[in-house]
């Protein structure tokens, strides 16, 4: 069963969730007023370095930041523990939608929504593929953390299994619901993420959910208008 969690919950969730995912270890920057090695002094080679190389007013090295993690070369920016928690996110939620997209060949004749199936498919598809990319190059755990965990936007096993069994206005009713569900969530949340993270070009994905998102939900609400007693999603 779908726990149910208020929407500043979630997104307060989702901002907070990233905290424990530790940073890689940086390199300590080396101190301007540190001597180099003995065996790297210059005019005289092997020579122990003076007790007056370590004045005591030398400022201390400031800490690397504990918020954002370096991204690797040849990338912009980093990625704070937000812009990762989004990703995990994404990725969770379109791996459990993808499969419900992927009948609706075999339910449904109606070209309205097979044309509405297949550019959304395709969409959260190729954001599935930038978002795996952009978790690889910030270092996190490659593992799903939300493995097993029906959170609001999420198809559970339970209503994939009744809708791999439907066909027909049965089946179609309950693509809506589930596909409005899962849109109206990640249009949500990737507001959250693109307002609050801090690597370019994973807020930019997040715009970009968003500007989806939002023209899907549009289109999807002219071929099934939500009911005006349905639960927010």
């Amino acid at each position: 069963m779908r726990t149910a969690r208020p929407t500043a919950l979630l997104v307060a969730t989702l901002l907070a969730a990233g905290c424990a995912t530790e940073p890689p270890h940086a390199t300590q920057p080396l101190n301007a007023t540190e001597p180099p090695h003995a065996s790297e002094q210059p005019n005289g080679a092997g020579t122990a370095p003076t007790t007056t190389a370590h004045p005591a007013t030398t400022p201390p090295t400031t800490a690397p930041s504990a918020t954002a993690v370096p991204a690797p070369m040849g990338t912009t920016g980093a990625f704070s523990p937000t812009d990762i928690a989004w990703l995990q996110l994404t990725v969770a939620m379109a791996e459990r939608v993808l499969p419900v997209l992927d009948l609706v060949p075999a339910r449904t004749t109606d070209p309205a929504w097979r044309h509405l199936a297949g550019p959304v498919g395709a969409t959260l598809r190729a954001d599935l593929d930038q978002a795996r990319r952009f978790l690889g190059d910030s270092g996190a755990p490659t593992t799903n953390p939300h493995e097993g965990h029906d959170m609001p936007g999420m198809v559970t096993a339970e209503e994939l299994t009744a809708l791999r069994s439907a066909s027909g206005q049965p089946f179609l009713r309950l693509l809506a619901e589930h596909l409005r569900a899962h849109l109206t969530q990640s249009v949500r949340v990737a507001s959250a993420e693109r307002a609050n993270g801090v690597h370019p070009a994973t807020t930019a994905l997040a715009a970009a959910v968003v500007r989806d998102g939002t023209a899907n939900l549009a289109r999807l609400d002219r071929l099934a208008p939500p009911s005006k007693s349905a639960a927010p999603a």
